[in-house]
Order: structure tokens, then C-alpha cells, then sequence
């Protein structure tokens, strides 16, 4: 019985290890001869095991969500929102105005008759949300404003609603093991973010940053229009409104894109400006997006569109829309310009596209933008930093020396002190920093300059654990027990003092993880698996390397400790 749980352990320790070496060092995807070969061995480690920005290189990005904006247009949204409100309501109110400047933000209705404010106060409170807005009466005026602490707590919303779409365009874009996270006060704005491997970011600071505010709207135009009424100045439109923009006219930009030019051809950004007059608010915008993809019309990677579909209350409101006007044009616009205009042949429910020659890069990133949703502000980019592969290989050099280094001086002193049990140690150690580098991967965690300082610090108490074994086997020989029963004695004693330090370094560490920054938290996950790990090979494979030992000569009188 004994022999068959020798032998059911060793085949346990066998097959962990051999599942650790693949893990670590196997190659992924297709097999080649090269693979085995020295150079393709580190090939396939340096492809297994996520390396951070450090080691690898990459952009570090710390940028700021402008959330003064979000505060100005949110109150410059309110202001609109509420006089409408009460016009609907046919209340007498004159006009509004609104200060969103210096943490004050306010806005103001003004009325003709100050006995009708609470019906005006009513009447705005049904269409627009003020849950964080104070209210005050003073004569004619009904005044809102913000709060210090509402315009700290909505600029901290503000800041992880943009992490959030930041976070999903980053992940759709495939930057691998990417860290995103917000800095400084909650409502500082501020966001980190680092992107390993990376050497060039600056297409994705343009995905980050980039507006996609889409909206659907009417365009005004003469009745049969062929094909859609275009102004070759914003003041020749202007004049067939009467002069100026009201509530329900908008004149915006005709920029239907065209980006694959011939020679002879001048740039969109160069060529004079079209305006069309389109109806106000929008049949539709973004918010009722579900999805959005670029797509090749002739395959060619020089003529992409962008197709969208939406949600079904989307797609309710878009149907009854263009039911009602059939034979009208309706205007695409996106970030405030029309970029395309379609011409509404029969009723359509849930889907449409903006068309205009695309490259497959701006149509790919453009697509992401509008799926991922409209940031709540700009972001502006406070501070930029390449880490170059030199500086990360470098990086590894000395973490990998300092590693070797520690490994040697701790296996010296093992041989050294313990002579022959010192072997069994060194076995035990190396599997660990193996099965450690083997967590990493199947969890893939990436591995960091301060990783590699949990790995050695984690070297160190798989040698503590060894040291209180021994010593405690070392104490049972001294009182006169066999090896046997030493070693048996020893591995009992010890355990639970190992399982104690263990447990509370695991703790300390997953604190260490919960509340620190990125570097923290790539110590403190390296340290954790391989105070896991080691509970494994410290007691489970060290004892049976004691056992086999032990049963290749029962009688041993003596053991080299």
C-alpha cells in the first residue's frame, strides 16, 4: 500500500510538472521543428507569458476628462429643456439664460407673471431631470443651480462613464493587457492609461478621444429637391430661415467624406464648405444605437461604409419617422456634420448607413466609436510616455539577474547547510518559480518589473518553509527518533506553522492587490501564487522525495541533513 501511494504521488508531481513545462515553454498554435530548438523555446515564453509595459515597452497616456464641459453642456442642455418645457405647457415665460463658468453652474427662466411660477416649476420638473439641482424663487426669475458637491459627485460619474467607453473602444480595438484606471481625486477626471507593446498610440489616442455623436435628422429643402438643397455659404442658408438658427432650424456643414483621392483631387479639409438646413432635435442619436460595423462595398480596402442598427425603441421611433416622409431627405450627422444625405424611397425600422469612401482604419475606428457610445466630454492628454523595447529588455536583463543571482546564493546555502537534503530543497524551489510562471500563464496575468520581485520574494519563504521542515527533523533526530519518524514528525510540526505564515502573507498581499495601483498589484498576484503554489512542493513534493529515499533503504540509520 505504501508503494502504491509512492507511486500515486510521484505520477501526480510527474504529470503537474510536465503540464507546467508545456504551459511555459510549449509552443502555441502550429508546430514547427524550430520549436524545440533553443531559440524558438524562448520564443514561445516570451509569447506565453504576458509581459507588462516595463518589460515590453509601450505608451503610458495619462489624460483628463474635461468635465467642466460635461457641467456647461449639461446645464446648457437644462436651460433649453426647461423653456421648452414650459412653452409646451403655454406658461408665461419670457426667456432663459444660463452661467456655466468658475463652479458656477445655473440657469434661469424669466417670467411674465411671477403668480404662475409653481405651474412653471411643475411643468419643468415633468420634462427634465433635477434631482441634483437647487431650486429658488426671487421675483419674476426661477433660479437652478449646482451645488459643489452635486458638480464633484456628477464629475465623478462623468469620469467612469468615459473609463467605461474608453475601456470598451481599448478592448475592441485589441490592445493586449492593457491597464486603464482613474487617477487622483474622484472628481479630478483624470485616467491612466498603459498600453504594453505599444510604441506608436497615437491612431488609438484619436479612438479614445474621438467624438461619435450621431444623429438623424430632417433636411429642409424646396419640395422635389434634385437631389438635396445645398448652400454654398452658412449665410446663404441662414437667409431662407430669416437670418438667423431658431429651436427646430440648424445649419450645418455638408461633409459627405471621400478619402481614397487621386492626384488631381483636393483634400476634403480643403475644398470650400456646403451648409444644408436640417430640422431640430434629431428623428434619432446614438443613444439608440445596438450595434455598428464597417463593411466593403466593392472589397476594395478603399471604399468602406459604416452600417448601423438600432434598439428597438430606435428603431420603433426611426420606422414611424420615415413612414411620415417618404419622398424627403434625411441627413446623417455625425459630430455635428452631415455626412451623408439619403434620400427616403419607403419606410425603414432598424437600420440605416453612412456612406462616403471610407478607408478600412477610419471606418474600423469610426464603427468602435459608435458602438462603444459618446464620451460625456473631451479628454485632453496631460501626459505622454514611450517605453522603448531597449529599456524593457533591459528591464528584464536585470529582473532575470537578480532572480538567478537569489536562486544561486539560496541553493549554495541549502547544499552548504544541509548537505544532501539540501537537493531536495532546490527541487522543491525550482518547481515552484516553474508552476508560479505556469499560474501566470493560465491566469493570464501579466508579468511586471515588481512581479518579478514577488518571484524572488516568494524564492525566499519557499526556502523559509524548507528551513522550518528541516529544523524541526533535525530536532526529532536529536531526540533519538529514526529518520523515518523524524522526517514523518517533522513534515507534521511544521505544517501548521508554515500554514499560518502562508495565510497571513496571502492576506496581507490580497489587500495589497484590492487597494494598490498597477505595479502593486503585479507584486502582490506573483507573491500570492507562489505562496500557493508553494504549499505545494514544499510539503507535498518535498515529503515524497524524503519518502522515496526512505524506501529505497528502510533501515537507514542515518540522513543527510
Amino acid at each position: 500500500m505504501k508503494n502504491n501511494s509512492l507511486l500515486i504521488r510521484t505520477a501526480i508531481i510527474v504529470v503537474i510538472t510536465l503540464i507546467g513545462i508545456y504551459l511555459v515553454f510549449g509552443p502555441r498554435g502550429s508546430v514547427s521543428a524550430n520549436s524545440f530548438t533553443w531559440e524558438g523555446i524562448k520564443t514561445n515564453l516570451a509569447k506565453n507569458i504576458n509581459l507588462g509595459l516595463d518589460l515590453k515597452g509601450g505608451s503610458h497616456l495619462v489624460m483628463r476628462v474635461k468635465t467642466e464641459e460635461y457641467l456647461k453642456k449639461l446645464t446648457e442642455n437644462n436651460e433649453g429643456a426647461a423653456l421648452n418645457a414650459a412653452k409646451e405647457a403655454q406658461l408665461p415665460v419670457s426667456d432663459a439664460t444660463y452661467t456655466a463658468e468658475n463652479n458656477n453652474y445655473q440657469f434661469t427662466l424669466n417670467l411674465t407673471d411671477a403668480s404662475k411660477a409653481q405651474e412653471v416649476i411643475d411643468a419643468v420638473k415633468q420634462k427634465v431631470d433635477l434631482v441634483n439641482w437647487t431650486e429658488n424663487v426671487s421675483g419674476n426669475s426661477i433660479n437652478w443651480s449646482l451645488p459643489l458637491q452635486a458638480q464633484a459627485k456628477l464629475k465623478e460619474q462623468a469620469t467612469e462613464q468615459a473609463l467605461k467607453i474608453i475601456e470598451s473602444r481599448i478592448n475592441a480595438f485589441g490592445v493586449k493587457e492593457p491597464t486603464l484606471q482613474r487617477q487622483g481625486r474622484p472628481d479630478s477626471g483624470q485616467i491612466l492609461l498603459q498600453m504594453p507593446g505599444v510604441e506608436n498610440p497615437e491612431r488609438i489616442k484619436e479612438l479614445v478621444r474621438g467624438e461619435s455623436r450621431l444623429e438623424l435628422m430632417k433636411i429642409v429643402s424646396p419640395p422635389n429637391p434634385s437631389p438635396v438643397q445645398i448652400y454654398p455659404t452658412k449665410e446663404a442658408a441662414l437667409a431662407t430661415i430669416g437670418g438667423k438658427e431658431t429651436d427646430t432650424r440648424k445649419v450645418l456643414v455638408y461633409a459627405e467624406r471621400d478619402e481614397t483621392l487621386t492626384a488631381n483631387q483636393t483634400p476634403p479639409d480643403q475644398r470650400p464648405k456646403q451648409y444644408v438646413i436640417v430640422e431640430s432635435p434629431a428623428v434619432v442619436d446614438g443613444g439608440e444605437l445596438r450595434d455598428a460595423n464597417s463593411v466593403s462595398r466593392t472589397g476594395s480596402d478603399s471604399d468602406y461604409q459604416i452600417s448601423f442598427s438600432f434598439k428597438p425603441s430606435g428603431a420603433q421611433k426611426f420606422g414611424d419617422w420615415t413612414g411620415k416622409n417618404i419622398g424627403n431627405y434625411m441627413a446623417v450627422v455625425l459630430n455635428g456634420e452631415v455626412k451623408s444625405a439619403a434620400y427616403i424611397k419607403s419606410q425603414i425600422f432598424d437600420s440605416g448607413e453612412i456612406s462616403g469612401r471610407f478607408t478600412k482604419n477610419t471606418a474600423d475606428d469610426l464603427a468602435l466609436a459608435l458602438k462603444s457610445g459618446a464620451l460625456p466630454a473631451a479628454i485632453e492628454y496631460q501626459e505622454e510616455r514611450t517605453v522603448g523595447p531597449s529599456l524593457g529588455a533591459d528591464s528584464i536583463r536585470s529582473g532575470v539577474s537578480a532572480s538567478i543571482g537569489g536562486l544561486v546564493l539560496v541553493v549554495l546555502f541549502m547544499l552548504f547547510y544541509y548537505r544532501g537534503s539540501g537537493i531536495n530543497a532546490v527541487i522543491a524551489l525550482l518547481l515552484n518559480l516553474l508552476l508560479t510562471m505556469a499560474a501566470l500563464v493560465v491566469f493570464g496575468s501579466t508579468l511586471t518589473l515588481p512581479g518579478i520581485a514577488g518571484l524572488i520574494l516568494g524564492i525566499g519563504m519557499a526556502v523559509d518553509s524548507n528551513v522550518l521542515i528541516f529544523e524541526r527533523i533535525r530536532e526529532e533526530l536529536r531526540l533519538g527518533f529514526s529518520p523515518a519518524e523524524s522526517v514523518k514528525l517533522g513534515f507534521d510540526r511544521a505544517f501548521v506553522t508554515i500554514v499560518d505564515t502562508h495565510i497571513t502573507t496571502i492576506i496581507s498581499s490580497m489587500i495589497l492587490y484590492l487597494y494598490g495601483s498597477s505595479p502593486i498589484k503585479g507584486f502582490a498576484v506573483t507573491l500570492i501564487l507562489g505562496l500557493l503554489i508553494n504549499l505545494f512542493t514544499a510539503v507535498f513534493v518535498s515529503r515524497t522525495i524524503f519518502n522515496w529515499v526512505l524506501s529505497r533503504n528502510p533501515k537507514m540509520e542515518k540522513i543527510s541533513i
